[in-house]
């Protein structure tokens, strides 16, 4: 008696974001109910097309098999951010299926490499005989080079692979014929893209991938945030040193008024203090992150900290030209060189908190979604 699974992926989830259909899906009859809820749904999904597969090939051994086999097909379904959150659950739906079927092999049906990902996770468990990829045949003009491009900017998977690094190349060399010395910024652009270009030639992707999760495992251990917690405290301890050199400095301060030294005190240890700032917004990150539940607020901190940081830089720059009997000339050119930074900053914040707000409300309204079985 051999008993076969024919198992299909939706490794980011489409069934539970555009059907509301939850996995894992077992049984000829639960699979076409979500084949037809999905492709109503999004009738351009080619998840849809796999799960017909599974469905096509399901059917053909059904009429080989013998008396004594058993077929059963299944969808696993992964997660929208796609990575270890959606390889988890994976798991933990393919346990579920092998417990309830306890197959002897499996036949994995797919829809493309992004699926493929997850066979380390099949194979651990379950022997996989055979894997059939499902392409969808279409005509010339729905196969124009406007329509990828298209279909890539509205696909979230796509649009951050396609539109994140055009985005940083045209930053860069805006950032380069803006700054005074901006031909450092061009001149790094060619090597940033020989370094990507090298690291997909030798195969560093996958060591990459390894090293994030390891950082991942070690603040779930709570090593790396414990290191970040360690140097903010530091870094104020540093902050409470420097100011105390300068107090203590008679030569230079010793004929300062008082509020020339306290605000020379503040000036040297406001970079402290922005560190002390900025790893105290990493550490509360690497633990929501070792958590899972990371959703960007600390950078939101983070840039907080960086207005602050510009504000108080400028103001105490000027406070110290005021104090120092220095005259301080109030004009265009005075004003914009001690204050476009905090307004870059600013601006810079914004859209910072803009672009973390929007993805906070799509993950909320993500897991708002009721999930009502097939």
């Amino acid at each position: 008696m051999v008993r076969t699974l024919v198992l299909t992926i939706d490794r980011d989830n489409d069934l539970g974001v555009k059907a509301a259909i939850r996995g894992p899906v077992i049984g000829r009859k639960p699979t076409i109910t979500a084949a037809i809820k999905l492709g109503i749904a999004d009738p351009e999904e080619s998840d849809t097309n796999a799960i017909l597969g599974a469905l096509h090939h399901y059917d053909r051994l059904m009429e080989n098999v013998d008396s004594n086999d058993e077929v059963e097909v299944a969808i696993l379904t992964g997660d929208v951010r796609v990575g270890p959150r959606s390889d988890r659950a994976i798991a933990s739906q393919l346990d579920e299926v092998i417990k309830e079927f306890q197959p002897d092999v499996a036949i994995l049906v797919t829809d493309g490499a992004d699926d493929e990902a997850s066979m380390p996770i099949i194979t651990s468990r379950v022997r996989v005989d055979h894997v059939e990829k499902i392409i969808v045949r279409q005509s010339k003009g729905i196969e124009s080079t406007y329509y990828y491009i298209a279909k890539a900017i509205d696909d979230p998977r796509w649009r951050a692979k396609l539109l994140v690094p055009i985005s940083i190349f045209l930053m860069i060399i805006g950032l380069g014929l803006i700054l005074p010395n901006g031909k450092v910024l061009i001149g790094i652009m060619p090597l940033i893209v020989g370094i990507w270009i090298l690291s997909k030639g030798l195969g560093w992707e996958e060591q990459l991938e390894r090293l994030m999760v390891d950082l991942r495992d070690s603040a779930q251990k709570g090593i790396f945030s414990s290191m970040l917690w360690a140097m903010s405290i530091f870094s104020v301890f540093l902050a409470g040193i420097t100011m105390f050199q300068v107090f203590s400095d008679t030569v230079n301060y010793g004929d300062s008024s008082d509020a020339l030294i306290w605000t020379t005190a503040i000036e040297v240890a406001l970079q402290w203090l922005v560190v002390a700032v900025f790893t105290f917004a990493l550490a509360i990150g690497a633990v929501r992150w070792g958590e899972g539940t990371y959703t960007g607020r600390s950078m939101i901190l983070a840039g907080r900290g960086a207005i602050v940081y510009t504000i108080a830089d400028a103001s105490l720059g000027v406070l110290i030209t005021i104090l120092s009997s220095q005259s301080y000339i109030v004009n265009f050119e005075t004003v914009s060189r001690d204050w476009d930074l905090p307004l870059f900053t600013l601006i810079l914040y914004y859209l910072l908190k803009t672009a973390v707000e929007s993805i906070t409300k799509d993950e909320e309204e993500l897991s708002n979604n009721k999930f009502w079985g097939v």
